[in-house]
């Protein structure tokens, strides 16, 4: 019987991971930076430009928004530390898209390398 952790692996072993040091331009160059995360994990805090699709849905949402219908997209994906990532990624070739890379280590990796993180301020209500 697979575990999560031997998915994630298998998943790796097929799709394209970046390093760190070749995130700007990836992130530079991409139409899409998706994170895979859920909600409250997003807006705790997210990469600057990024876009909040969970991995729950995130097959649903690319099939069934026109926005998403190019599988020529160059897409980018991030979660915690890349398993979901990864295994959207996955998902994601299967689906068609050709161009899919995620962030090695997800926000974990790029908050403890000091990178920005954007963390929106919700209003206080009385």
């Amino acid at each position: 019987m697979k575990t999560v952790h031997d998915l994630v692996q298998e998943a790796k072993s097929h799709i394209r991971e970046t390093g760190l040091e070749n995130c700007d331009e990836a992130i530079k160059q991409a139409d899409l930076l998706i994170d895979v995360r859920e909600a409250d994990e997003f807006h705790a805090g997210h990469l600057p430009g990024a876009i909040n699709i969970p991995r729950g849905i995130l097959e649903f949402k690319l099939t069934n928004d026109p926005n998403f219908e190019d599988r020529s997209l160059k897409t980018v994906l991030y979660c915690k530390n890349s398993g979901r990532s990864a295994l959207a990624a996955a998902a994601m070739k299967t689906m068609g898209y050709a161009h899919v890379q995620i962030v090695a280590g997800g926000i974990d990796a790029w908050q403890a390398a000091g990178r920005p993180v954007v963390n929106p301020q919700l209003p206080e209500f009385d």
